[in-house]
This record gives structure tokens, sequence and C-alpha cells, in this order.
């Protein structure tokens, strides 16, 4: 009984670090978005930090334009890399997870 237990918490442990190791890896993973109209353009790691913005000198002059493509462009971009990290690390800690009789989440 106890083997199986020191067993489960040394798998435990082991997924924990590959969820760690994949979070830093999802830092260099880079998400790239832009407008329909190229505009505006941002990029952002899968753990959804912001790296880049760039923005067209037209856009300076409509402040209402700019806010819009703001807003539609970074929920675009944060969509992905939140669908990404979740892939990612969800895959990572299925991996390493004991199996557990009704302990089927990661499913």
């Amino acid at each position: 009984m106890f083997g199986d237990l020191m067993g489960m918490m040394g798998k435990l442990q082991e997924a924990q670090k590959k969820v760690e190791e994949t979070k830093k890896r999802l830092d260099t993973v880079y998400i790239d978005e832009q407008s329909s109209d190229g505009l505006f353009k941002v990029t952002l790691t899968a753990n959804r930090t912001i790296k880049s913005v760039t923005i067209d000198e037209s856009l300076l002059e409509d402040k209402e334009q700019l806010e819009d493509y703001l807003v539609l462009v970074m929920n675009k971009a944060i969509q992905k890399a939140h669908a990404i990290n979740e892939a990612e690390l969800g895959a990572a800690a299925k991996e390493g997870m004991p199996n557990i009789p009704g302990m089927d989440m990661f499913k």
C-alpha cells in the first residue's frame, strides 16, 4: 500500500515538473496576430505575455478606431494563446499523472 502511495507521489512530482517545464517552454512560443488590413499587430507568448505592439501611423489620428483595433486584435491573440497554453499544459499534466481509478479529469 505504501509502495503504491510513494509511487503515486513520485509520479505527481514528475507531472508537476513536466508542467513547470512546459510553462517555461511556452514563454518561447510566440503568437502573432494582426488586423485584417495589417494596420495593427501584436505578438505575445503562449503564456499570454505581450512582447510587441505595432501601430500604423494612420491609426494615431483616430482614437476610437485605434481602441477598436486594440480590443479586437488583442482578444484574438489572447484566445489563440489560451488555447495553446491549455492544450500544452493539459497534455503535460496528463502524461505524468498516475493512473488513479475515478480520477479521469484530463480527458
